[in-house]
């Protein structure tokens, strides 16, 4: 056995392995038993959704250090060139359900990975507030086209989606997500990337193609964008453009920003936290979106306080993912 293989096959690892198939008995227990109410059971596929959001615009804002506000413009193109292959193979080809699902992803996230590299390339030569502007503009761009195009169903939406998202497939993909993005950001192309946002310049000086790894790291996040897109669209059954505007990327990159800017576990955390709190504030009628907004300020504000810090210090308080990187 090489060494590299040997390296896989540690206590921390297994500990890791046994905790995943751990939660995935206690959602299949909830999920199948009666300990909750369907409400929440419908929960579980939005919150898996957003973790694999999040996740993968933290490559993008958080470890490459650009903000991109195009996040929803790739989740829609996943969204829609899932849906319109599924469509196709469960109407005109005799494929199984879920070969058919999982080849719907996989287009879904290539597609959504192509124009990430037709955009990234001249997007990325911008910097901060331009970036933003530029991408927030490419995901409106997205959803204009996706409205006038007849395939698309226009601004009627695109109906009769098989529904093969469950709890499992979201399941699988989130834990596919965080083991492969993990990884990426700890493999020598992850900490390049996180150089070229700690100094892009003296990285470039030293012989790193700065461009190209910016690139990837866009690319990667579209990907799973994309990925996400799919499930969403196969969970409703339905999808609208309007599924798809602006408020969705801020969404996601309130998520990011929240669990903490180059924090994985931040990130699946804040996406957890914000995916349920709406729900948990649903009986205060017509104030639930003020009290939502109320929560997400007090929220930042103690996120960046001395009191956490002092609370994170004294013990009291476990240690929650820091906010490392500065968006330029």
């Amino acid at each position: 056995m090489s060494r590299k293989a040997q390296s896989i096959f540690t206590l921390s690892n297994l500990i890791k392995l046994l905790v995943i198939i751990a939660i995935y008995l206690v959602i299949m227990a909830v999920m199948e038993g009666d300990f909750a109410t369907r409400h929440f059971k419908s929960l579980l596929v939005p919150i898996g959704i957003n973790i694999i959001l999040a996740v993968s615009l933290n490559i993008t804002t958080g470890f490459l250090g650009e903000l991109s506000l195009g996040h929803a413009g790739f989740m829609a193109i996943g969204a829609y060139s899932g849906a319109l292959f599924t469509i196709f193979a469960e109407n005109h080809t005799g494929l199984p359900a879920p070969l058919a699902f999982l080849l719907g992803i996989i287009i879904g996230g290539i597609m959504a990975a192509v124009f990430g590299v037709v955009i990234g390339i001249p997007v990325l030569r911008l910097k901060g507030d331009y970036l933003a502007i530029v991408t927030l503009a490419f995901g409106e761009i997205v959803r204009a086209i996706i409205n006038f195009l007849g395939v698309t169903g226009g601004a009627k939406g695109l109906n009769g989606i098989p529904r093969y998202t469950n709890y499992k497939w979201t399941y699988a993909l989130v834990i596919i997500t965080i083991i492969l993005l993990s990884n990426f950001v700890k493999s020598r192309h992850g900490r390049v990337i996180s150089s070229i946002r700690d100094n892009a310049i003296a990285s470039e000086s030293i012989g790193i193609k700065v461009s190209n790894y910016k690139i990837m790291a866009f690319v990667i996040a579209a990907f799973f964008a994309g990925v996400a897109g799919v499930l969403f669209g196969s969970n409703l059954s339905i999808l609208k453009p309007g599924n798809f505007d602006y408020n969705k990327s801020i969404e996601i990159l309130v998520i990011v920003v929240l669990g903490g800017m180059g924090s994985i576990k931040g990130s699946v955390i804040a996406a957890i936290v914000l995916t349920l709190l709406p729900e948990f504030l649903r009986g205060a009628s017509n104030y639930r979106m003020l009290l939502y907004a109320l929560a997400l300020i007090i929220i930042m504000l103690f996120n960046s306080s001395e009191i956490r810090q002092r609370l994170e210090d004294s013990g009291k308080l476990p240690r929650l993912p820091k906010l490392k990187a500065r968006v330029k």
